[in-house]
């Protein structure tokens, strides 16, 4: 039995796959990319989202958006985005939910603060860690190491955001674990990624947008008033208030950030719509090489998604309250990181093994590692185990 969507794909989406670093067998009841989701799913990685913040520490309240939720929120933005342009919704999907595998804990804080750390060593970027856990650190099958992954799902993991490398590039130093990786399994960096990574690096864009709004609106960070001078956002929580005068908060909430993402996402639709049709691809590697995303927000979009950020940058991600909170975080992400690189004796055994000399880059690698992988809770436990003089082990 040979599996296929659901629907007929378009010629652009990404349909047969270049392989797997190893070779296997495939399912007989799966298509690749469904496999692929399957993986990242079952993978301890993905579980360990749960415990990751995304602006709140975990202990904030269980309200607030995790790393794992915020996840969830984007695949199904993504789910819907490909299921009208008819691209393959289970790639798109995978990518959407492996999109923050790499990210340590404590949000932007612990990366800004981990990559400050092994900026001696070739620095830190979740991207990059996302494809070591992948490729390297899951170790869950007899045959190989990561969770082999089909070439599609890991070059949308590593080039979401656009090339790495090349002219159309951002300029920035290529991380050193892709360039390794790179060199064995070619990834393309050069090339925008496919589409379906494209639909899932928006549907990031449009879900932590929004969420954040939900929760800096319930933290009490900003009020509905506040927004209200916002572009586009202001307008959605005027029109909702007119039209249900009196409604309760959280239902006021819930129904302008609902509105709002139908808006960007038919915004989405739109402006895609537009761009295929002038640049009228025939395969995934016309998409590849269109010279831009063809997936993205209008001009008039993007003004108003900047705004949004602008507002949320300086009420939200800057207010007293959560610079506190990151403050801390950085705090311990960065003596975590000193003392085992110092002292990697002090590692758990299996992961000692792994180190060199204190202080070495072999060290530095395999302490980032450790840190990347751990929970706003495991590391907030490990730093008081080993820093307050309670001789508890």
């Amino acid at each position: 039995m040979t599996l296929a969507p659901p629907y007929e794909l378009a010629p652009f989406a990404t349909a047969d796959s270049r392989g797997r670093q190893w070779a296997e067998q495939e399912s007989p009841s799966r298509t690749p990319y469904m496999r692929d989701r399957d993986r990242i799913i079952h993978s301890g990685a993905f579980r360990r989202m749960k415990h990751k913040t995304q602006v709140f520490v975990y202990h904030e309240g269980d309200y607030y958006r995790t790393r794992l939720t915020h996840s969830l929120e984007v695949a199904q933005i993504a789910r819907s985005i490909s299921r009208v342009l008819r691209v393959d919704e289970d790639l798109a999907e995978a990518l959407a939910l492996a999109h923050d595998l790499g990210h340590p804990p404590f949000g932007h804080a612990g990366e800004d603060a981990l990559d400050q750390a092994m900026e001696p060593f070739g620095g830190f970027d979740h991207n990059a860690h996302s494809l070591r856990l992948v490729t390297k650190l899951e170790q869950r099958y007899a045959e190989f190491d990561g969770l082999n992954l089909t070439w599609e799902t890991l070059e949308g993991i590593v080039k979401h955001n656009g090339p790495l490398i090349g002219p159309q590039s951002r300029g920035q130093q290529l991380p050193e674990a892709i360039a390794e990786f790179n060199e064995s399994f070619d990834l393309g960096l050069s090339t925008f990624a496919g589409i379906e990574a494209q639909i899932a690096a928006v549907a990031d864009d449009i879900a932590y947008n929004n969420h954040d709004i939900d929760d800096g609106l319930r933290a009490g960070l900003f009020t509905i008033q506040d927004l209200l001078g916002v572009p586009l956002v202001g307008r959605i929580f005027s029109d909702v208030m007119d039209r249900y005068p009196g409604l309760e908060r959280s239902r006021l909430i819930h129904e302008s950030v609902r509105r709002l993402i139908t808006v960007m996402i038919e915004d989405v639709l739109t402006e895609t719509g537009r761009r295929l049709a002038d640049s009228n691809p025939q395969s995934a590697e016309d998409v590849r090489d269109a010279g831009r995303p063809l997936v993205a927000f209008s001009a008039a979009m993007r003004a108003n998604d900047q705004a949004l950020k602008t507002f949320l940058f300086k009420n939200m991600y800057r207010h007293y309250k959560v610079n506190r909170m990151l403050t801390k975080a950085k705090r311990v992400v960065a003596e975590l990181f000193q003392l085992f690189l110092n002292e990697p004796g002090v590692l758990p055994t299996a992961w000692g093994q792994l180190c060199g000399q204190g202080g070495s880059r072999e060290t530095a690698r395999v302490v980032s590692d450790y840190i990347a992988g751990m929970t706003d809770r495991f590391a907030l436990e490990e730093h008081k185990r080993l820093f307050a003089i309670d001789m508890e082990l």
